[in-house]
């Protein structure tokens, strides 16, 4: 199979770069689920952007970096806040019906926001709406072929440039897709921790391959936890959107004692990290394992009219969101870190682009400001497939499959149980890399995680089970590495044996890269 520009990954920020490569050229999508199988889909909150004439992109640029730990990239920051008009704008010509009010966009406001600046659909389910008017936009392209239900297993290279990728479905078992560039938009590894808001096609894919690649990856350490998941035994992890705080509900504790005006002054309304943070050790305190959003004070007009998907995932449970608390805690989100871009979207692997979560563009720095992702994804995404689309272009016609060669061995012993050792590796990083860390059970997460790798990643599998928990040791290993390495507190990343930030020693990012012999260069 071959195709000029190959993207991995269905969610925003793919079929945003399907969308912006030149419709002379063929494109091929491959997603390993369906495409309302991603965690733009799942996203409830919103896209940030300056459209009220009261706000300023100054502003948005101002509590980007506050939240961001002092890691953001400046230029990254202002060349995003301010195209996120225009893409917004995009989306509406393409179909996109966000929510209004007296024929105005309806703007919320949501933690580390200093303006109402969020726009939004169905009330709590914008993803849901912004993908369905791109996925109907992608399908009006001829040029653009979707595979779905295809695991991506590996990126094909030769002479250090990425050349396509060895891809995988039920029907057709292996194939080669030889392309002329690549751009790598398989979002997020929230699977990697035991709770997480994430559907179940959130493994670190993209991340994994990546870095076999030779890809540098950036920023590993930096997990964002949802400071609000349902947390009801027998129930999904459910994403409470950052939404709900935004119109004023309250954490409180089991005695309904409001917390968080202890922790920080913008109380609910401060960015996730803190507020993460304030939750856990609220929790500490009141040896409880979960603490309660309160939205009883509310209108409940507006609460019903405002979260309607919310509403009814609680009434699932017994529970009316208009008078009775919602429990919640932490959960695994966003991972910050990922493949590291420039402003063109290349990685350091020639013919390698990479938009989306599976990314680290500067844009976050140390701590995401909340609806900065759909964003980031529609500008990257746009910006990597424009780039890929000129280099494409850029290579001559005789464009053809090259020689294979496969260093593997098949590993002896009994077959493996896949499923213990995943659940085995969710357990180990919700303990060791979740909200609060420290060296200790970080070093024996590592030592674990040395022992699954060892027998687990020289073996030769036949199925996405085995493919992802490779993927996702992978990504997990880096991930405590990173984390260990950050002697400092910063953003997401809370080291409570060293709890202060540290500008002097760490005010820089931290990257890996595979080496040949199978080790890694850590900067």
């Amino acid at each position: 199979m071959f195709a000029d520009v190959l993207i991995l990954g269905g969610g925003i920020a793919g079929l945003r770069a399907a969308i912006a490569v030149d419709p002379r050229l063929s494109v091929l999508v491959v997603t390993k689920d369906s495409l309302q199988q991603s965690n733009s889909h799942y996203a409830q909150g919103g896209i940030a952007g300056v459209l009220d004439p009261a706000d300023e992109f100054e502003n948005h640029v101002a509590d980007t970096l506050r939240a961001g730990g002092s890691l953001c990239d400046l230029e990254v920051v202002e060349r995003v806040v301010r195209e996120a008009p225009q893409r917004i704008a995009e989306l509406v010509r393409w179909g996109t019906v966000f929510d209004e009010e007296n024929g105005h966009l309806e703007l919320g406001k949501e933690g580390g926001h200093s303006h109402h600046r969020v726009v939004h659909a169905l009330g709590d389910a914008t993803g849901k709406e912004v993908m369905r008017a791109i996925i109907q936009h992608v399908f009006s392209r001829s040029n653009v072929q979707i595979w779905q239900d295809t695991f991506s297993i590996d990126l094909l290279t030769s002479e250090g440039a990425c050349r396509g990728a060895l891809v995988w479905n039920p029907d057709h078992g292996k194939t080669l897709v030889w392309a002329k560039q690549t751009i790598l938009a398989t979002g997020g590894v929230g699977q990697v921790y035991r709770e997480s808001t994430n559907p179940p096609v959130a493994t670190g894919d993209g991340h994994a391959i990546g870095y076999r690649a030779g890809a540098r990856l950036q920023d590993m350490e930096f997990m964002q936890f949802h400071p609000t998941v349902l947390y009801i035994a027998g129930s999904s992890r459910n994403l409470i959107t950052e939404a709900v705080r935004g119109e004023g509900a309250f954490l409180v504790d089991q005695t309904g004692y409001r917390f968080m005006p202890d922790y920080d002054e913008r109380a609910e309304l401060a960015p996730r990290d803190i507020v993460s943070q304030s939750i856990v050790a609220q929790m500490e305190k009141t040896h409880e394992g979960k603490v309660y959003l309160d939205l009883s004070h509310l209108d409940a007009e507006l609460v019903v009219r405002r979260f309607p998907g919310i509403r009814e995932m609680c009434a699932k449970f017994g529970l009316d969101i208009t008078k009775d608390r919602i429990p919640v805690r932490p959960g695994a989100h966003y991972m910050i870190g990922g493949l590291k871009v420039d402003a063109e979207s290349r990685t350091t692997v020639p013919g390698l682009f990479a938009a989306g979560e599976a990314t680290s563009s500067g844009l976050h720095g140390a701590n995401r400001l909340a609806s900065n992702s759909l964003l980031e994804g529609l500008v990257y995404g746009a910006r990597a497939g424009e780039c890929a689309s000129a280099a494409a272009e850029a290579i001559d016609d005789d464009f053809h499959a090259l020689p294979l060669e496969a260093d593997w061995r098949e590993a002896d012993g009994e077959p493996l149980d896949l499923a213990d050792i995943r659940n085995s590796v969710k357990a180990t990083m919700w303990r060791a890399a979740g909200v609060v860390r420290d060296r200790q059970r970080l070093a024996n997460a590592a030592e674990s995680i040395d022992r699954w790798c060892r027998y687990v990643l020289p073996r030769q599998f036949n199925s996405p089970d085995g493919w992802e928990l490779q993927n996702m040791l992978t990504v997990a290993r880096i991930t405590i590495e990173a984390a260990l390495r950050r002697e400092e507190s910063r953003g997401v990343h809370l080291r409570t044996d060293f709890p202060e930030l540290d500008d002097d020693h760490w005010r820089r990012h931290l990257t890996f890269q595979r080496e040949a012999d199978g080790s890694w260069l850590a900067e």
